[in-house]
């Protein structure tokens, strides 16, 4: 997979759905427009219906089952890759965090982080 140029945004989610999908507290993703994204190699997909109410399509690996990215049926023409899938430790930091009512006990404060806080 490549991505160009900068993502759109990088977030944070703390919904239920993407915690109980990646076994985490939390997820962090970038978001790109679709056109900027190149696969190369299968992806086993697979839908689930979000915190939101809509559904999302999910792109992983076929041998390691880790999302690669997803498709978000309210955001057409973008994807959300996740933000682990960059080994550059300079990659751009989370400028939203959503979902905090439902924040784990244990992740630090993200409302005391610059970014944009929604629930």
């Amino acid at each position: 997979m490549q991505c160009k140029g900068e993502p759109v945004r990088v977030a944070i989610c703390h919904c239920l759905e993407c915690r109980k999908r990646t076994g985490s507290v939390y997820v962090v993703q970038a978001r790109f427009h679709r056109e900027h994204l190149t696969m190369s190699g299968e992806t086993r997909q697979w839908r689930r219906q979000g915190d939101s109410g809509q559904s999302t399509r999910f792109h992983s690996c076929p041998l390691c089952a880790s999302t690669v990215f997803c498709e978000l049926a309210g955001a057409p023409g973008f994807v959300a890759v996740a933000a682990g899938m960059f080994a550059d430790p300079g990659f751009p930091p989370p400028v939203l965090s959503v979902y905090e009512e439902r924040r784990h006990s244990s992740v630090f404060n993200a409302g005391a982080l610059p970014m944009d806080h929604i629930g």
